[in-house]
């Protein structure tokens, strides 16, 4: 799936490596040149549509697309949503957007930790303002999203502790992700999480790294699930037993 087709050069391109190729376009005017330009590409479906509106494939499908800078985030969005259908997104975005949420600045960002387990998110290149026409006010990013063959977590306890351990954290509460999280969970077993994770306990929730999140939710689910000496995090584990009950429905 191609997300924009514009003028179709990344489509034509595209064209004779795809099994299928369906591309939307929401430009009416832009319509009549792609199917023009596309002709002898039988493998090519050019739709007159908004992306956004699209339902994803039946069947796995790779998405790819030089995206409107001003929509980046909403199809990201749309793109998290079709995982586990989705392999893979590979979209060009404005630089600091691709950046942030990769770690490249060193700092993570919520979307990115939340999707972790399932999504593996890279930075693979810069492409140069001066390539675009017109020329834009920034450089461009290539952003690729890869789903796992296999989640990171598979347990549902474990997806459960992780997902409420970042939702948590990154509420800010304390200044501190310590304290964001000592509003549900003992200290001695944060303490243990932490030390595990390699993270001081004055750590801005935007400098742990997703893989620290992984320790820090197995540390704890451990806990919940009664491995550890210490006290179970209750107000956590509320919300964790709420969320397993209801996906089990």
């Amino acid at each position: 799936m191609e997300v924009g087709a514009g003028k179709g050069a990344l489509t034509e391109a595209l064209a004779p490596r795809c099994r299928e190729l369906i591309s939307y376009e929401i430009d009416r005017h832009l319509i009549p040149g792609l199917r023009e330009r596309l002709a002898r590409g039988p493998r090519v479906r050019i739709v007159h549509q908004d992306f956004l509106q699209a339902a994803p494939p039946r069947e796995p499908f790779a998405l790819v697309g030089n995206v409107p800078y001003a929509r980046t985030a909403e199809i990201v969005a749309w793109a998290l949503r079709a995982v586990p259908g989705l392999t893979s997104a590979t979209l060009l975005t404005q630089v600091e957007y691709a950046r942030k949420r990769t770690g490249d600045y060193g700092r993570w960002s919520l979307l990115t930790v939340r999707s972790w387990p399932e999504v593996e998110w890279r930075l693979c290149g810069r492409v140069a303002r001066s390539a675009f026409r017109p020329v834009p006010a920034v450089d461009g990013g290539i952003l690729r999203l890869t789903r796992r063959p296999r989640p990171l977590l598979t347990d549902p306890v474990a997806r459960s502790v992780y997902a409420d351990l970042v939702e948590l954290g990154f509420t800010g509460v304390g200044g501190s992700l310590y304290a964001s999280l000592r509003r549900a969970c003992p200290a001695r077993a944060l303490d243990r999480a932490f030390r595990a994770a390699g993270l001081e306990r004055d750590v801005v929730v935007a400098y742990a790294t997703p893989e620290q999140w992984l320790i820090l939710a197995q540390e704890l689910t451990e806990v919940a699930a009664g491995t550890r000496s210490s006290a179970v995090p209750k107000e956590l584990m509320v919300r964790v037993k709420s969320r397993v009950d209801n996906s089990n429905l």
